[in-house]
């Protein structure tokens, strides 16, 4: 029987080691074999991944294409607890389904061998005029917050799926051991402005949860969905907010596998011809014309222009001199490969200046200068105003 003072010694242990914890929402056996070999803390048996499974959206979840418990249960029965017996996995229960007693159905939950429960699906991902129907009928978000409590007093480990300050109270007072600022289903799509906007929003809406948090020591702070997709973006989220951990469905499960099995079959389909058509794969192999490796360049510094670039790595990497490269590029581009990066990020962080509700400290972090007066000093130089002037007259425009 998994005991609960154990798993939370075990997350605080890694909380302090590593600084955070991961948590895995799957649906698969293959998924939570591979990923608690990778390292996760935590498996989330939700109907959500059980769609996803199946080619389908997370939300079939919240439609009348099955039972949501019963999924939960075949699957994480068959497929979960018999191959991860060493790692928590945890019930996604549907507590507002009519046809079930909380508490006899949660001491199931717990005599089957699993560490706790977690709200889902769950009322806050509704809103509207269906929620307004919902509540009337007494399908309500404090239905959830019941299934949490008697969790607690089971003694099973209680993950808290929460949308605002309102519901984290509640949880807190029910007795959830992990608060979950959750952010919205995982959205998808190339970096960009819109992204990062989305990103910095998410992060204040998890500190104003967390800030209900303070104080409370034994409660782990983590995040869920919404904007994040990569490392980068939880990376962002340990740096401006109290978050202590991260859990995730689709950015485990569906994105890496989109990914992966298109990029596989599209590798076989054009076997002996991606040389020719591949830009950064004749890069890597030392294949490419002078435009490949400057195309290269740009590429790498349009995706990861918030985190440190250094030339010599790109170099490396393309199997060519730094000198050979930097001399390369400014031949190309009419400017030095630090110039070029200096411009792109203060158009970057021009765009970003356009919502209002951004502190320029942020946009300065958003765009990978940790120091605020050398970006003020670095976005005059190119934009011929200070961010503060730059922001006035948009305003005013």
């Amino acid at each position: 029987m998994p005991d609960r003072e154990k798993i939370l010694k075990q997350l605080h242990a890694q909380i302090h080691v590593n600084g955070h914890i991961i948590g895995v929402a799957t649906g698969s056996g293959m998924t939570s074999k591979y990923t608690v070999l990778g390292g996760a803390d935590l498996i989330l048996a939700l109907s959500a991944g059980r769609f996803r499974q199946m080619g389908r959206s997370s939300l079939c979840c919240f439609l009348c294409y099955g039972n949501s418990n019963d999924i939960v249960m075949e699957f994480a029965t068959r497929e979960l607890l018999p191959v991860i017996p060493d790692t928590p996995v945890i019930f996604g229960i549907n507590a507002s389904d009519p046809a079930v007693h909380l508490y006899e159905y949660i001491s199931k939950i717990k005599a089957l061998g699993f560490a706790g429960i977690n709200n889902f699906p769950t009322v806050g991902l509704i809103d509207g005029q269906f929620r307004e129907a919902l509540e009337e009928e007494q399908v309500t978000y404090d239905r959830e917050v019941e299934a949490i409590r008697i969790a607690r007093f089971l003694d099973l480990l209680t993950i808290a799926y929460v949308f605002d300050e309102e519901q984290a109270k509640k949880m807190l007072d029910a007795g959830a051991d992990i608060i979950c600022a959750h952010l919205g289903l995982t959205t998808g799509g190339l970096l960009g402005p819109k992204k990062v906007v989305s990103l910095e929003k998410s992060a204040m809406l998890a500190r104003r949860i967390f800030d209900v948090c303070k104080g409370r020591t034994d409660v782990i702070k983590v995040v869920y969905g919404g904007p994040i997709k990569t490392p980068i973006d939880m990376q962002y989220f340990y740096e401006t907010t109290e978050c202590q951990g991260f859990i995730g469905g689709s950015s485990f499960e569906r994105i890496p596998a989109e990914k992966a099995i298109l990029n596989v079959t599209r590798a076989y389909k054009t076997s002996g011809s991606l040389d020719e058509d591949n830009v950064v794969y004749k890069v890597l192999m030392g294949n490419g014309r002078n435009y490949d490796y400057i195309n290269y360049v740009k590429q790498f510094i349009q995706e990861n222009y918030r985190s440190q670039i250094h030339l010599g790595d790109l170099a490396m990497a393309a199997h060519i001199s730094p000198s050979y490269l930097s001399t390369l590029f400014k031949k190309e581009e009419g400017r030095s490969f630090s110039e070029y990066l200096v411009r792109f990020r203060m158009d970057r962080a021009a765009e970003f200046m356009e919502d209002t509700g951004i502190p320029f400290v942020e946009v300065a972090n958003m765009v990978g200068y940790t120091d605020y007066a050398q970006f003020c000093k670095m976005f005059k130089k190119y934009k011929g105003v200070s961010p503060t002037e730059f922001r006035k007259s948009n305003i005013n425009t």
